[in-house]
This record gives structure tokens, C-alpha cells and sequence, in this order.
């Protein structure tokens, strides 16, 4: 008699859940057809990437730029549909991006 067994023994109502398979997609954020573009600038000598293409919902990009932040501890700011983190983290960006399930497009170098 294994541990199933005696589990079913000890709580006979017990109703068996399927686990659902978790996605990377994270469901508060919508999802697009076209690619994210990612690209590189310098601005008064100093290195930052720019996000911008998105088209869903302004809260829904600034919760992202939010995230992207926290996740690689740099400065950055949400302005004209945009998202620009200080520094280069193309590919850093690019991953996490393409975790949660969006088509990212590198722009440059």
C-alpha cells in the first residue's frame, strides 16, 4: 500500500485536483502580434536601451517597465510610449521578455 492509497483511505472525499501547468505568459499583461523593437542609444555620452512597440495599454507598459527595473536594479523611466532603462541590457531585456511570452525584435549592433 503506497502513500495514494492510504491518503484516499484516510480522507475518502476527498476530490484529486489536476495541477495546471504553469505559463511563463503572465496573464495581467496583454500580448501582441508585432515585435517589441529594443535598441540602443547613447545620450550625453551615457548608454541606454529604449523599448517601444507596444501596443496594448498604457498601465500594462508602465507595470512592465516596472518590472524590468526591478528585476536589474537600474534607473530607467516610462515617457512617449516608451521604456528606456539606463544602460545596455539588450540581451538581459530581451530574456526576460521573451520569458513572459512577447516576440522581441534587436535594433542595432
Amino acid at each position: 500500500m503506497d502513500l495514494q492509497d492510504q491518503l484516499k483511505n484516510l480522507f475518502p472525499d476527498h476530490k484529486i485536483e489536476e495541477s495546471k501547468s504553469e505559463s511563463n505568459i503572465d496573464k495581467g499583461i496583454w500580448m501582441q502580434d508585432d515585435p517589441i523593437i529594443c535598441k540602443y542609444e547613447k545620450r550625453k555620452g551615457k548608454p541606454i536601451t529604449i523599448l517601444e512597440g507596444y501596443t496594448g495599454a498604457t498601465d500594462d507598459f508602465k507595470k512592465l517597465a516596472k518590472e524590468i527595473k526591478t528585476r536589474l536594479s537600474v534607473g530607467g523611466s516610462f515617457k512617449d510610449d516608451k521604456i528606456i532603462i539606463q544602460g545596455d541590457y539588450r540581451d538581459k531585456i530581451m530574456q526576460i521578455l521573451k520569458t513572459k511570452g512577447f516576440n522581441v525584435k534587436r535594433v542595432g549592433g
